[in-house]
């Protein structure tokens, strides 16, 4: 049986493959960037007010930070305890045109050895978890190749 492909959470990004990129959403008045997004108001303390409109991120950035998880996380997080834990990696990717940095996920086989600050990075779609029937997507960052 096929499993379904549902985001792990709807709405903060979009398409598959080269498509694929991050919702966030700008204020109309102040233009800040926001992400995860924010569907009631500018959270810009400075903003004097403006509607919220639903803009897509930027594919790349450099890292900021990043570090690996070692430990299994508490609930929420979903994984099978019967199974051995896999570190995984964890990037903080600056976004230069939206002043902003987002964290996520690296791309399976993505270790902080393959890593350093600066580097070129790429979002591209992933997966956080699959049950029985479903697939719960996500993004991963990707190095890019290109140098700091």
């Amino acid at each position: 049986m096929p499993h379904t492909r549902k985001p792990a959470v709807a709405g903060w990004f979009a398409d598959e493959g080269d498509g694929f990129r991050l919702l966030g959403t700008r204020c109309t008045a102040c233009a800040s960037v926001f992400f995860p997004r924010e569907d009631t108001h500018c959270r810009n303390p400075h903003c004097t007010g403006g509607s919220l409109e639903e803009t897509p991120l930027s594919r790349k950035g450099r890292i900021w930070s990043y570090t690996d998880s070692r430990y299994r996380p508490p609930s929420p997080y979903v994984s099978n305890p019967e199974l051995p834990w896999e570190p995984f990696t964890l990037i903080a990717v600056e976004l230069a045109a939206e002043r902003i940095v987002v964290l996520g996920q690296a791309a399976p086989g993505v270790t902080v050895a393959d890593l350093t600050v600066g580097m070129e990075v790429e979002v591209v779609p992933g997966v956080l978890h699959e049950d029985a029937g479903t697939t719960w997507t996500t993004w991963h960052w990707r190095p890019t190749g290109v140098a700091a």
